[in-house]
C-alpha cells in the first residue's frame, strides 16, 4: 500500500455504471491504493446474490425483492436499454473484446482486498437482508463512509 486511499459511493444499479465503478476501484487497488466502496440504494442490487435466499420478510420487503434486479447479471443499462436487449449486446461486445465481466471484476475486488460496504439504512429501506448479499461484504452506516472519505485522496459518487 502506498498510503493513498480511494473511496466511492455506488448509488447506481445500472450495469454500465457498476462496470465503471469496479474498473476504477480495481485499477486504484492495483496501483497500491486502499479502496472502499459504499453501496447504497440501487447500488445494493449489484451485490445481491443471484439466487433467492429464503429469509423472513414483510410483504413490502418481499415486493421490493421481486421488483429489484438480483445480482450483476440482471442489471440494465443507464442508456440504450432497449427493453433488455442493450445489456445483452453490451455483454456480447465485452466478451468479444476480452473485457472482464462484472462478476469477474467483483471477484477481483475481493481478491484485491477492496472494502465492499453495504449501507445498512438502505438495506432496511429496501428490505434487503445480509444473507441476500454476496459473501465478503461489510455492513455499516453513512458515518463509516464519511470516516473513510475523510481519509481519502480520491472520493467518487457513481
Amino acid at each position: 500500500m502506498n498510503g493513498k486511499k480511494t473511496t466511492m459511493v455506488v448509488f447506481s444499479g445500472d450495469l454500465d455504471k457498476a462496470l465503471a465503478a469496479f474498473i476504477i476501484a480495481t485499477g486504484s487497488a492495483a496501483m497500491g491504493n486502499q479502496v472502499s466502496m459504499f453501496f447504497t440504494f440501487w447500488g445494493l442490487n449489484i451485490m445481491r446474490k443471484d439466487q433467492v435466499v429464503n429469509v423472513k420478510k414483510s410483504w413490502m420487503d418481499k415486493t421490493f425483492g421481486w421488483l429489484l434486479p438480483r445480482g450483476p447479471e440482471k442489471l440494465g443499462l443507464s442508456k440504450l436499454h432497449f427493453a433488455g436487449l442493450g445489456p445483452i449486446m453490451m455483454r456480447r461486445v465485452m466478451q468479444k473484446k476480452n473485457v472482464a465481466t462484472l462478476n469477474e471484476l467483483i471477484q477481483m475486488a475481493l481478491e484485491l482486498d477492496i472494502k465492499l460496504i453495504a449501507c445498512t439504512m438502505s438495506m432496511e429501506v429496501l428490505g434487503i437482508q445480509k444473507e441476500e448479499l454476496i459473501d465478503g461484504m461489510e455492513f455499516a452506516g453513512v458515518a463509516t463512509y464519511i470516516s473513510e472519505a475523510n481519509d481519502g485522496n480520491i472520493n467518487l459518487f457513481i
